[in-house]
């Protein structure tokens, strides 16, 4: 008998060993493949807006009569690619003018500096900017304020007596 209290040795055997990398590589693979799985759907799903372009299309307005000459008035437009569930946040607003018989231009609601909607005062032939006081002359210009850029512009025709907008995506410049 050995008086010593040592437990006995576990020599593994070169199959153990093969079984256990095996195993091991195996978990490796399988989480590999699950992370791709789940992975790949969120890269696109971030990564996709980079490289689809807006969707613009021609939005009737009404009637060439419809808008007197020289007056600027609000016009309700549609986001050209609504998603399902916007709802009545897929709509937006343009100033429409008519400059001539058959010519009108449009300015976007949304001031340049951070989107706050702007508002046309006909008296001072200005448009306002509430947010942090931005003022637009009646040509969309900047004319006093933080706003970067002039107001986004809209193109604009009259086809078969009507009066058409062409939607498009309004670019905001996000500086304070």
């Amino acid at each position: 008998m050995d008086p010593s209290p040592c437990p006995p040795t576990l020599i593994e055997t070169s199959d153990e060993i093969s079984r256990r990398k095996f195993f091991e590589k195996l978990c490796f693979g399988l989480g590999g493949l699950c992370a791709a799985v789940l992975g790949l759907p969120l890269v696109g799903f971030v990564f996709a807006p980079l490289f689809r372009k807006t969707p613009e299309k021609w939005m009737s307005l009404g009637k060439v009569s419809d808008f007197e000459m020289g007056k600027t008035v609000n016009v309700v437009i549609q986001d050209p690619s609504p998603l399902p569930w916007a709802g009545i946040t897929s709509k937006s607003g343009a100033w429409l003018r008519r400059t001539e018989e058959n010519t009108f231009i449009a300015f976007s609601v949304n001031c340049t500096h951070l989107g706050c909607p702007v508002r046309w005062l006909p008296d001072a032939e200005l448009f306002m900017c509430p947010c942090h006081g931005g003022v637009y002359y009646k040509n969309g210009d900047v004319a006093a304020g933080p706003p970067p850029k002039p107001l986004f512009r809209y193109e604009v025709r009259v086809r078969n007596g009507e009066v058409e907008i062409k939607s498009a995506a309004i670019p905001i410049t996000t500086t304070v």
